[in-house]
């Protein structure tokens, strides 16, 4: 049983959105969802 917490299911809903849109592999896929999720982090928020 492996426990999941709540930024890795944030990882895997943004590689899955972006397995729907680009032809990226698994590995690739999440890559850029941590990417985006660290940008996203950035952002404070009271603005997001």
């Amino acid at each position: 049983m492996t426990i999941e917490t709540p930024y890795e299911r944030r990882v895997i809903r943004v590689r899955d959105v972006v397995r729907e849109c680009a032809e990226l592999d698994d590995a690739a896929a999440t890559a850029l969802a941590v990417r985006v999720l660290r940008a996203l982090d950035t952002i404070p928020e009271r603005i997001r």
